[in-house]
């Protein structure tokens, strides 16, 4: 098992490539077999890694000299994970197709088109509601009995991701049942105060990250939208006020980051299907300040390739899952 040099890349031009290290200023490098292998990968958005992108060349001096010679190198440090690893249910960049959700993450199609079916319910509910009223500075705190429901569903499944996560770890409630007291524990090893929810067609809503101001001093009350629904689901005549519009985006979009952790967002927001066309129409996802060494870097099969630079596109190795800890 080896670990991955990441980097920021400062040069490297290859044949029909143009000025790559621009559009991918990431460098992820390590040594395979009698090859060195670079694959560059992005520094905004989803952050993703491109084995396409791909330049191995035979073993002839040390990886750092190499890396910095031949991609200018710099901030160099080292990945967490063994190249080819990752955590089951745990997505990061560096898994991008399916068949590599599937294998690198622990998941199944039957758990995947369940999901899929439970957030196009989320995204049409709030599609009805938005129907009715247009997201403004004064209209994101209206309310209403339709918000409520959207609101209490929303955070239910919110809620059962949650639960999902705490059982596969084997985590033990503090009291009677699960509660936010157990639930903020998932905050790291998920990642979540990373991801970033834009509503670009509605300038009236900022960029949501649902979780980022969650803490353990006040579990319940740091996520707002989470607290507006514990108000309005216990006392629905006095807290109806609570189940604002701005509240329902911001706990479908809170949906939308769970169902990016467990899947990855590249199908949501990439791919085909009425999930994505109706995610694509309202939502758009990034991660803010990610941490690379926290990615997975994907193995490539370089086995075929020359002992001289080679470079172009690699077959990529499906990631080998690690069992999801608190």
């Amino acid at each position: 098992m080896v670990k991955a040099s990441l980097y920021r890349t400062g040069a490297g031009q290859f044949e029909g490539w143009g000025r790559v290290h621009v559009q991918e200023p990431r460098g992820y490098a390590y040594a395979v077999g009698n090859h060195y292998v670079h694959i560059y990968g992005r520094g905004d958005g989803l952050w993703g890694i491109s084995p396409g992108l791909t330049v191995s060349m035979g073993k002839q001096f040390a990886l750092v000299d190499w890396v910095k010679q031949q991609f200018g190198a710099e901030d160099i440090e080292m990945s967490l994970f063994d190249v080819g690893e990752s955590i089951e249910g745990v997505w990061r960049p560096g898994i991008f197709f399916d068949s590599d959700m599937f294998a690198g993450l622990g998941q199944n199609e039957n758990d995947l088109r369940s999901a899929e079916q439970r957030l196009l319910l989320l995204i049409q509910r709030l599609d009805e509601v938005l129907l009715y009223i247009e997201p403004s500075t004064q209209s994101l705190e209206a309310f209403g009995q339709k918000t409520r429901e959207l609101l209490i569903l929303a955070c239910t499944d919110v809620e059962a991701q949650w639960k999902y996560y705490l059982d596969k770890a084997g985590a033990a409630a503090t009291g009677q049942g699960f509660k936010t007291t157990d639930y903020i524990r998932l905050k790291d090893p998920l990642y979540l105060s990373e991801y970033e929810v834009a509503f670009p067609l509605h300038s009236a809503v900022q960029p949501i990250r649902p979780f980022l101001q969650w803490t353990t001093v006040r579990p319940t009350q740091s996520l707002t939208w989470y607290h507006q629904y514990n108000e309005t689901k216990h006392d629905g005549l006095n807290k109806l006020s609570s189940a604002t519009v701005l509240a329902c985006i911001q706990a479908v979009a809170a949906n939308l980051v769970m169902f990016s952790v467990r899947f990855g967002p590249n199908r949501l927001f990439g791919g085909q299907g009425m999930l994505s066309a109706f995610a694509n129409s309202h939502f758009s996802i990034s991660l803010r300040n990610p941490d690379p060494k926290t990615f997975y870097t994907p193995i490539v099969d370089v086995s075929e390739r020359l002992p001289s630079m080679t470079w172009g596109h690699a077959k990529q190795l499906s990631p080998t899952p690690k069992p999801f800890q608190l």
